[in-house]
């Protein structure tokens, strides 16, 4: 089937331009998995879910001169410039983002189940069509093309430009969102974008300040995601504000503003751990062999160990991560304690009576501590003045949100590329989304890549120096 979206346009990602279509071809509920999942629920005793985050950020690396440098991807400027550090992982890593296009055929050629959940971000996907590395992207289409395939892969639905959704203005993180959903379905059709049900968050970065949080929730269901993953640390109960006492079933999100106005989401909850050696190791499929299916709602449901982690860097998961997935793909297969997808997993609650409402409700940490002392609906400025008061009680209490450890912030220290990047928003805000510049034109397009690429997380997460300079280089481009 021809798909109607061109891959680029006049040398940029397709992000832009095809809205209606885009919220028309995700607006569907049917289900994805379950006619062909192959999953007996009643049989099940444990099952787990294994999701990769793939990512290299765009940086200006063209040339030697930043103010003319093309934008490129990290990885091509790595290979291009092998004196550099970590250089010599590139290769490694550009076969890391392929290899699933290896394993998955090869499984199920041999009779087996294999699953996994894919995230990659729109920058890595751009920038690999830019350096030419097209073996990457044929290898990954039948993953969500195939029927063969796409029955054991779920694609995540992300952020395109690697935003942190705590610290980057609502307005543009929702654009970020729409934009990976443009470029996903330009570049795998259609029907793989109406499949993505699920949202992972660049860096595991969920808001806890109120309306940031419920701006980011009502971004999602209103662009058609169902589920979110969240690190457990980042969220706490609804009754008392305590740790989350059964992590491994669904739990609903629960996002409230200072107006009154409330929205909820399905999360799915990563427990804490060294990620890439958890996922690396297959250590979810350990944990779940030791599980026992728990009541929910009218129902019995197995219980489901959930882990992401970086799916190319670090030593543990370039060389430990094959031979173990391939070896866990083969013991799991029709066993008590298979591999499932997350939204094969809902499906199959769904189908077994099981609903949402079902699911025990969490909200974003210290989010009792400001709703204990608030009176519902009073407002932005009220809820402002309880959060300055909290911070003056207590040093520790944040509203900058929560991320892979709760020791991250995406806010402190970030101050010299933080300023250009709101500067930056309020342009795009000003001069293309007031001045209502149509999202078809191509001043649009640029502008929108521009401001989507500088609020990259890496030019935060890798501090001062040149990363911040790559940043604040990309900021003036917007207006430029």
């Amino acid at each position: 089937m021809t798909n109607p979206l061109p891959e680029l346009v006049d040398g940029l990602p397709n992000i832009c331009g095809s809205e209606d279509l885009i919220a028309e071809t995700t607006r569907g509920n049917s289900s994805v998995f379950l006619s062909d999942s192959g999953i007996d629920l009643e049989k099940t005793r444990g099952c787990f879910a294994i999701a990769l985050h793939m990512h290299q950020p765009l940086i200006p690396g063209g040339s030697a001169d930043l103010a003319t440098a093309r934008v490129i991807s990290n990885l091509r400027h790595m290979l291009e410039h092998p004196d550099i550090p970590d250089a010599h992982n590139a290769p490694v890593f550009q076969w890391c983002y392929r290899r699933m296009g290896e394993f998955i055929p090869r499984l199920v050629g041999e009779g087996l189940q294999p699953r996994v959940m894919l995230d990659y971000s729109g920058c890595l996907l751009y920038g690999l069509r830019e350096m030419g590395a097209d073996d990457v992207i044929d290898a990954l289409r039948p993953l969500a093309q195939d029927p063969a395939y796409r029955r054991c892969v779920e694609w995540l639905g992300t952020a395109w430009g690697h935003a942190v959704a705590p610290s980057t203005p609502a307005q543009d993180f929702r654009l970020h969102v729409r934009a990976w959903q443009h470029h996903f379905a330009a570049t795998f059709g259609l029907e793989a974008l109406g499949r993505v049900r699920g949202f992972s968050p660049p860096e595991m970065a969920l808001p806890n300040h109120p309306e940031v949080c419920y701006e980011f929730v009502k971004t999602l269901r209103e662009c058609g995601y169902r589920w979110v993953l969240v690190q457990e640390d980042t969220v706490e109960r609804m009754e008392d504000g305590g740790r989350v006492a059964q992590p491994h079933v669904p739990h609903r999100l629960v996002a409230r503003n200072s107006r009154g106005e409330s929205v909820e989401i399905i999360a799915i909850i990563k427990t804490r751990g060294s990620d890439n050696k958890l996922v690396a190791q297959m250590q979810p499929f350990y944990e779940a062999k030791g599980l026992l299916p728990v009541k929910l709602g009218g129902g019995i449901a197995p219980q489901m160990v959930t882990q992401i982690g970086d799916g190319e860097n670090g030593g543990v998961i370039m060389n430990e991560f094959p031979p173990k997935f391939l070896q866990v793909a083969e013991e799991a297969s029709g066993s008590q304690t298979p591999a499932v997808n997350v939204t094969e997993y809902l499906e199959l609650l769904a189908a077994a009576g099981i609903r949402d409402a079902d699911f025990p409700a969490v909200r974003p940490v210290h989010q009792k501590r400001i709703w204990d002392g608030f009176e519902d609906g009073s407002g932005p400025e009220k809820m402002e003045a309880r959060i300055e008061a909290l911070r003056r009680e207590d040093s520790r209490f944040h509203v900058e949100g929560g991320s892979w450890t709760n020791s991250i912030s995406w806010v402190r220290g970030y101050e010299n590329v933080l300023g250009p990047m709101q500067s930056a928003s309020a342009w795009f805000a000003e001069n293309v989304t007031r001045a209502g510049v149509a999202t078809s034109d191509p001043r649009y397009r640029r502008a929108l890549f521009h401001l989507l690429v500088s609020q990259t997380s890496c030019f935060r997460y890798w501090g001062q120096g040149a990363w911040t300079d790559f940043g604040r280089e990309l900021c003036r481009r917007v207006g430029g």
